[in-house]
């Protein structure tokens, strides 16, 4: 099985590919498996996905009797890179702190926890805005300082909340943003929100660097072909797999309970073939 290092190499290199790749979000090591089955090369966590599964809401440090932990986070995250072959880049909030130093340390328990990249978010969640912007490059300074420390080998994905915040003017926001992360360390830039396609290209043109653009969550419909056509490198999904799991376990009570029939069993993966499956996976690790 190949280490860290290795994944984490081979993860960069998707980046500088001439065309993109996608990147679906698992959320437990199963459902990692099932993903990593259908040829992706490599793939994503959700932090909302994780922390539905658990119970929890989403990143919500207003309610602290609610906030997933760092910690089982990691729990998490260890399972799913341990279930799988391939690359995986862990969804690590806004590094569960404030300062450069915890972000450093998120970045440093990712590393020992096998991922071979992560996201850095510019969302304060204690404040519900953006990080200051002087504050925000110097939590990405310190998380390239840690993968250096390190030896190198992550890919640093910042990611950019500029549209979901309601600031003045997001896509300018984004961008500069974007550039001075880059310039700061990141690798890789994940402006958050944007669902049409003439400001995704707007993006593409300003941002000097690879370009994450999420999708299944926006009203607008956006294809993994289209947007590796004008220059995304990596289409990611965030949660909407893992809502949609949760979606059709709602469809299968309601449907159960109000009609009393199972047509949503249809649609199941058969227990041998998931048997053969998982089996196959762990041999392979």
């Amino acid at each position: 099985m190949a280490t860290q290092v290795e994944k984490a190499i081979a993860f960069k290199a998707l980046h500088s590919t001439e065309r993109g790749f996608v990147m679906p979000n698992a959320w437990d090591a199963g459902s990692a498996v099932v993903l990593a089955e259908g040829g992706v090369p490599a793939l994503g966590t959700t932090s909302a996905g994780i922390a539905f599964s658990l119970g929890k809401p989403d990143f919500d440090i207003r309610d602290a009797s609610s906030v997933l932990t760092r910690e089982e986070m990691f729990q998490r995250l260890r399972q799913i890179v341990d279930a799988v072959v391939l690359p995986v880049n862990g969804d690590l909030e806004d590094g569960y702190g404030r300062d450069a130093q915890s972000v450093a340390e998120t970045i440093s328990l990712a590393i020992a926890a096998g991922l071979a990249g992560g996201n850095i978010e510019d969302n304060n969640p204690r404040t519900e805005g953006l990080y200051e912007e002087k504050v925000a490059v110097e939590r990405i300074r310190a998380a390239r300082g840690a993968i250096e420390a390190s030896g190198g080998a992550f890919v640093l994905n910042a990611k950019i909340d500029a549209f979901l915040v309601g600031v003045p003017d997001p896509l300018e926001t984004a961008i500069r943003r974007a550039n001075l992360f880059l310039e700061a360390g990141a690798d890789c830039v994940y402006p958050c929100g944007p669902n049409n396609l003439d400001t995704i290209q707007t993006l593409v043109r300003e941002i000097n660097g690879p370009l994450n653009i999420v999708i299944g969550w926006g009203t607008v419909p956006l294809s993994v072909p289209v947007l590796l056509d004008i220059g995304v490198k990596r289409v990611s999904l965030g949660g909407s797999i893992a809502r949609s799991a949760l979606g059709l376990v709602r469809r299968s009570v309601r449907e159960l309970c109000d009609q009393g029939t199972i047509n949503f069993a249809a649609d199941q993966i058969g227990q041998q073939e998931l048997n053969a499956l998982f089996s196959k996976m762990t041999a392979s690790r």
